[in-house]
């Protein structure tokens, strides 16, 4: 596992590559506070429906999304985000290549 170095200019979307029929995942940083994640994901991967125990910031950096929250599809190109409310169902589908950042903050 390579580590993510600090006080240094991050490239994030050249942190993690794509590979076919897959989804890449970095972590960023981690603390008990928590956590952010670099995610990429392959045409039409995706994470399947679940719950977090915690909001999640969803930031698309390259690419376009489908994030499905409570059954509600949002479409996401790069540059757009959604926050994902704690407890609450969600999965994610790529339209086509994409990376997102992931922040999660526990309370």
């Amino acid at each position: 596992m390579s580590v993510t170095p600090k006080s240094e200019t991050l490239h994030l979307t050249e942190l993690a590559a794509y590979q076919d029929g897959s989804v890449v995942s970095r972590q960023i940083t981690k603390a008990d506070a928590g956590n952010v994640t670099l995610f990429a994901f392959d045409i039409d991967q995706g994470l399947s429906e679940h719950t977090a125990p915690f909001d999640a910031l969803v930031h698309i950096l390259e690419g376009e999304a489908q994030v499905t929250i409570s059954g509600k599809a949002f479409d996401l190109k790069a540059g757009d985000a959604i926050i994902m409310p704690a407890n609450e169902p969600h999965a994610l589908k790529a339209n086509q290549k994409f990376k997102m950042l992931l922040t999660m903050i526990h309370t």
